[in-house]
């Protein structure tokens, strides 16, 4: 089982956890709501997930401008 934490903006690889030890807990993921785990974490049929966040780039440039966000895809 693989973790990999993608920017959702850029779809930039930030990180990968390859193993099957890792629990949900250590990943904090428990502490997500239900709507927050429905929005940034994707299961596939192999048993790998994806978590889609927010790299320091593209949270940079959201914070200098906020009007980005309007934007469906801003920082491609």
């Amino acid at each position: 089982m693989s973790i990999k934490y993608i920017c959702r903006h850029c779809q930039t690889v930030i990180g990968t956890i390859d193993s099957a030890i890792v629990t949900e807990s250590q990943l904090g993921f428990h502490s997500l709501t239900p709507a927050e785990r429905q929005d940034i974490i994707a299961y596939d049929l192999s048993g790998d997930v994806t978590v889609t966040i927010t790299c320091d780039y593209c949270n940079d440039a959201l914070t200098s401008h906020p009007e980005l966000s309007l934007l469906s895809s801003p920082l491609q």
